[in-house]
């Protein structure tokens, strides 16, 4: 399965809890937080873009930077 990184403009703990609250809406459960570097990575076989467009719901800047 690969691991997405995204790079997500969170500012606090909640912003972490919204991202993770709207991929769990789409079927993403694996996903880790680095609220210090502004990365979340996320782990699933769904489509990036569509995992994309549910980080954009939060209303953030998000931008999808590398694919392990």
């Amino acid at each position: 399965m690969p691991k997405l990184e995204y790079d997500f403009a969170m500012t606090c703990e909640g912003c972490s809890k919204a991202a993770q609250r709207n991929l769990a809406k789409i079927g993403v459960n694996d996903v880790e937080a680095d609220l210090a570097n502004k990365k979340l990575y996320v782990t699933t076989d769904i489509d990036q873009e569509k995992v994309l467009e549910a980080l954009k719901k939060t209303g953030k800047e998000v931008s999808l930077s590398k694919v392990h």
